[in-house]
């Protein structure tokens, strides 16, 4: 299981300088929030699976079926997570819907329809492509695992709502930006999307009081 708060890779500290000169209002949060914790997940099949998990419920209600998760023995391998039962999955908590979909992503994965291990050779756009296209999947779901499975710099999911509430926070915008003005708004911080996204959740949890988990 992942740690709460891990080392911060070396492209980190020069991507934050590079995002303050684009745009110095990301050079206030750390000052009011305290550093930003940098949070992953496990690689290939067990991140996807956190990111499943972490669908529409809670922060706190997705860290608790994950730690009873990943105690199932193989539940973060493809051939694994197929040989546990019903009565394993909801006994740690799992709806009948994401095991739906974990299976079926598990059998994608084994049938190489879902290619986790050469997302490292795709685009961002591809990678985000590929991901989306498996049921049970989707856009925001695949941006969040290559920015926090895959440690990738520049993704922003900007389908999310806390994003788009701390940006008008943040700014003091008159209303929260759509999905798609939250998409114009975030070019200007390429190649350091990922950044400005991980401390915009950092601040929303500073503002809302909200306890530390999980950042999406």
């Amino acid at each position: 299981m992942r740690a709460l708060s891990e080392a911060r890779p070396d492209w980190v500290q020069p991507g934050l300088e590079g995002l303050f000169r684009l745009d110095p209002d990301f050079a206030t949060i750390e000052p009011l929030a305290g550093p930003l914790p940098w949070r992953r997940r496990p690689r290939g099949f067990g991140g996807l699976a956190r990111s499943i998990l972490g669908q529409q419920i809670s922060n706190q209600a997705a860290e608790a079926i994950w730690r009873r998760f990943v105690a199932l023995p193989g539940s973060l391998q493809p051939e694994g997570l197929l040989a546990l039962r019903d009565e394993d999955f909801r006994a740690a908590g799992l709806s009948r819907p994401k095991v739906a979909h974990l299976r079926g992503l598990a059998a994608a994965a084994l049938r190489g329809e879902l290619r986790l291990d050469a997302l490292d050779r795709m685009t961002d756009a591809e990678a985000v492509a590929h991901l989306a296209a498996q049921r049970g999947l989707g856009p925001w779901t695949a941006q969040v695992h290559l920015l926090f499975a895959e440690d990738r710099p520049d993704v922003f999911p900007h389908g999310d709502v806390a994003l788009a509430a701390a940006l008008a926070h943040l700014k003091n915008l008159a209303t929260r930006p759509t999905p798609n003005a939250l998409t114009r708004l975030a070019e200007g911080w390429s190649p350091w999307r990922s950044l400005a996204a991980r401390l915009l959740w950092h601040y929303w949890r500073h503002v809302t009081g909200r306890p530390v988990g999980e950042a999406d």
